[in-house]
């Protein structure tokens, strides 16, 4: 996580490396998974198919929600990023498929892992036993992990507040299932199709 957001601030503070960084960034994550994965809370995958209902509702949500505040609160307060056109912003053909590649690939096979095991697992668990997380139970409830959690999940986002409400969505999930599993298809789903609905309308504004 801590890699991947610092490439992340590297690319939103040099535009021009954004895409580079983007690449660099995917493969760094993918490879410190893989080498980390044995000290790593095995994955239970049960509630898979409620994960794949809410990954759709999730990308309803995103969507549709950060339109309507847009539309009634343009100007609302949020980080400035600028928004990376691909088709505009990258001459080069064969960087640009790359690019988009790893841009929807990316958030689809990678960061679901990254984030729902240190978002819904890690930290969730931390906040409730400080001590030692594996003390506390994968989706146990505790009012300050379900709050929490989501609140500094939006924290690094662009569209926080409607980072904020998938997050609760997500966390709902884990409480129901019990299952990091399910947040990883969730998170997988909302993301793919958020890509799809990018790619099939230009709209970068939600890349």
């Amino acid at each position: 996580m801590a890699t991947f957001l610092g490439l992340t601030q590297i690319g939103v503070s040099w535009p021009n490396l954004f895409p580079v960084v983007y690449v660099v960034k995917t493969i760094a994550t993918a490879l410190l998974l893989a080498i980390c994965w044995p000290a790593f809370t095995r994955i239970s995958w049960h509630g898979w198919r409620l994960g794949i209902i809410v990954g759709v509702a999730g990308v309803i949500q995103w969507v549709g929600m950060e339109k309507l505040l847009l539309f009634g609160w343009p100007h609302y307060p949020r980080l400035h990023a600028a928004v990376v056109d691909p088709f505009n912003d990258i001459e080069n053909p064969v960087v640009r498929g790359v690019f988009l590649t790893f841009r929807w690939l990316g958030p689809t096979l990678v960061v679901p892992f990254m984030e729902e095991l240190f978002w819904r697992d890690y930290l969730w668990r931390t906040l409730i036993a400080p001590n030692d997380f594996k003390l506390a139970r994968i989706g146990e409830w505790d009012a300050k992990a379900f709050w929490i959690v989501p609140l500094l999940f939006a924290s690094v986002h662009i569209q926080w507040i409607t980072a904020l409400v998938w997050a609760l969505m997500i966390g709902l999930l884990l409480l129901k299932t019990k299952s990091l599993g399910a947040c990883v298809i969730a998170h997988g789903v909302t993301n793919f199709l958020l890509g799809a609905y990018v790619l099939w309308t230009h709209d970068w504004y939600f890349w």
